[in-house]
């Protein structure tokens, strides 16, 4: 997308062809950071068969390759947090270029692995830590470019996400197949930092960085406040200490954890137990893309459905859709069956994940939210890590995909439960946090960002 840079006063002004304001851009450019940034998460079970594989290069049993992913989603939880919290207050660009670097020196040193430890320090800490620095910060960034209409934009960066993943898990799967382990990750590796380090030079924090009010600002809305950097983290303490009072700060990471355990298990041993049935390789790898290409219109539905209705019922129906259609995995002999249960999990899938930054912005206003949204992805890592390490002992005891299965379930319905105990979503929780401010760090008019009206009870 062309952009010009135009001085004016101390800022540059961004102008896009024909009107269009810059927060689309930055849509597209966190959308392309998402996909690359997150592929290897979105696509981890691509590396399962050929670590495991008996007459391939490693021949590892299950329960290293578990143990190696878990502690790939435990890191990534235990810094979330952090991420977020850097994200804050350092920007979102700093963040990316860190970001680039790391990707591109880990997906190298990733292709170099020959021993379990090795798959251990490059996987489960290197790309965890990656994976956090391109995603919490850099998501959140785009609520803070958008007055109206978060709804759409979450869902475009979501949708695009979707594609990323089905594109790119059955590239990688067949590059690991034709050109080998390493050859594949070094192409990863190379490709996906430059283009990275390239998204460092256009990305910007936030529109005031570039002259710009967010998108769908109106006459009636306060201006954005621009601080100094004291300023500005004594109104991000303030935001998160009130942030913490409510209900909804807490319950969020859950909800978050049992939905990510849920579709985690999935998304790890699905492809396992088709190719264990009789399924080719490449055929089971598909699974996956199927899954990625129907989550790709709910990812971006869900988002725009929550902003409109409130995020109760919308994110408990996708996670209840989620959970419901892993039946189908018990009887799935076919390959036709995989991929019927693969197009109806897609839209569940899709729609557990997206609705977050939106539902945020309804409990919480406007305020910087990249904490709390680490805090959320904490939730999701951790969710992950305690359904791989979980799964793969009930899978080693009982020797059943059944057992796993209904575990996957269990984690999706209780992730329903919780939702129903959430606030409503129809009024902002904490809209008098700046009232705590000294005078010189308050907004104009300190007046909570008010969403369309929608209902949710």
């Amino acid at each position: 997308m062309a952009f010009l840079l135009k001085p004016k006063s101390d800022l540059n002004t961004v102008r896009l062809p024909g009107g269009i304001h810059f927060a689309w851009a930055i849509v597209v450019i966190l959308a392309l950071v998402q996909i690359i940034g997150n592929s290897i998460g979105m696509a981890v079970g691509v590396v399962v068969i050929p670590l495991s594989d008996p007459e391939g290069d490693f021949g590892w049993s299950m329960v290293t390759i578990g143990a190696a992913l878990m502690m790939y989603y435990l890191v990534g939880a235990m810094i979330a947090p952090m991420t977020g919290w850097l994200g804050d207050q350092y920007g979102a660009r700093k963040m990316l270029l860190l970001g680039s670097l790391l990707f591109g020196g880990s997906m190298i040193f990733v292709g170099t692995i020959s021993q379990p430890w090795q798959f251990f320090l490059t996987f489960g800490f290197l790309l965890a830590l990656t994976q956090s620095i391109c995603i919490v910060p850099m998501m959140a960034t785009v609520s803070g470019w958008f007055r109206r209409r978060l709804g759409v934009g979450v869902g475009i960066l979501w949708a695009a996400g979707g594609v990323g993943t089905a594109v790119l898990a059955p590239l990688m799967g067949y590059l690991i197949a034709n050109i080998g382990w390493q050859a594949t990750f070094w192409v990863f590796g190379a490709a996906g930092g430059a283009i990275l380090l390239l998204l460092t030079l256009v990305l910007r924090n936030r529109p005031a960085d570039v002259g710009l009010k967010p998108y769908g600002t109106s006459p009636s809305d306060p201006p954005e406040a621009v601080m100094s950097k004291a300023l500005e983290k004594l109104r991000i303490k303030a935001f998160n200490q009130h942030m913490r009072r409510t209900r909804a700060f807490w319950n969020l990471p859950i909800i978050h954890g049992l939905g990510c355990a849920g579709h985690g298990i999935v998304l790890i041993y699905a492809t396992y137990i088709a190719y264990d049935r009789g399924v080719s390789y490449v055929a089971a790898l598909l699974i996956l893309s199927i899954i990625s290409i129907c989550s790709i219109a709910s990812r971006f539905v869900t988002p725009v459905l929550a902003e409109r209705f409130g995020g109760k019922p919308v994110m408990a129906t996708a996670l209840f859709l989620q959970g419901i259609t892993v039946l189908v995995l018990f009887w799935a002999q076919d390959i036709w069956m995989f991929y019927l249960f693969a197009m109806v999990f897609g839209v569940g899938f899709g729609g557990e994940m997206s609705a977050y930054l939106v539902v945020n912005r309804q409990y919480f206003g406007s305020g910087p939210i990249a904490t709390c949204y680490g805090f959320q992805t904490m939730g999701a890592l951790t969710g992950h890590a305690t359904a791989t390490g979980l799964a793969g002992l009930v899978l080693y005891v009982t020797n059943s995909y059944s057992a796993i299965l209904a575990l996957s379930m269990l984690f999706s319905f209780g992730g329903v439960l919780v939702i129903m105990t959430l606030e409503s979503t129809s009024r902002v929780l904490i809209p008098d946090w700046e009232k705590s401010l000294p005078a010189e760090a308050r907004s104009a008019g300190a007046v909570p960002n008010v969403l369309v009206p929608h209902f949710d009870e």
